[in-house]
């Protein structure tokens, strides 16, 4: 229906099926790279943007429902959140929710961009931004793009040390969360914070 909106009066299912048998699910599709979604016969800018307009609009309804409440007794939805906005990075992205003192989102921010396996994280530029925000907590998130949220021993020595740098100035550091593919894992949960 939405690649009709985008492309009447033509028969959109082949594009439809194109689509999923591409990227393997609606989901991927409206996450996909415009150049691989290029490639696929019969997608142009039209569907290109009306793609990009229901993600944006599901991110910014699921948002919302984060934003307005303490985000820690919103456990699911900020899951939910979470995994709609990183889980289908085709690379590593490492980002920081900001909380104030009641514990609301004050700003969700990516911090870095890296590859299949690895982000460069620096504990100074997280603790700075902290700092300028007035946060007083934190909650460190990244994807793992191979889809298993298992944290490596980077992972766990890296919020060791924004931990560590945090703590100096009284910065809480609530969790870190890894979203893979349908998957997360909380550091916290996991006794490795």
């Amino acid at each position: 229906m939405l690649l009709f909106l985008a492309l009447p009066r033509i028969d959109t299912k082949p594009h439809a099926k194109r689509l999923i048998a591409r990227f393997g699910s609606a989901g991927r599709a409206l996450s996909a790279a415009e150049h691989d979604l290029r490639a696929v016969e019969g997608i142009g800018d039209s569907a290109i943007a009306a793609l990009r307009l229901v993600q944006a609009a599901a991110l910014k309804l699921l948002a919302e429902e984060v934003r307005d409440q303490p985000v820690l007794n919103n456990w699911d939805r900020l899951v939910a959140y979470l995994t709609a906005a990183i889980s289908r990075e085709p690379v590593e992205q490492f980002r920081v929710l900001f909380l104030d003192s009641r514990n609301r989102l004050l700003a969700d921010e990516p911090q870095a961009r890296g590859t299949v396996n690895h982000t460069p994280v620096y504990p100074r530029e997280v603790v700075r931004r902290t700092l300028e925000l007035g946060a007083t907590a934190l909650i460190l998130v990244h994807n793992h793009p191979s889809g298993d949220p298992t944290p490596s021993r980077a992972d766990i020595e890296m919020t060791a040390e924004i931990k560590a740098a945090a703590a100096i100035l009284g910065i809480t550091v609530h969790d870190h969360i890894i979203i893979g593919n349908g998957r997360h894992l909380s550091f916290r949960r996991e006794g490795l914070l």
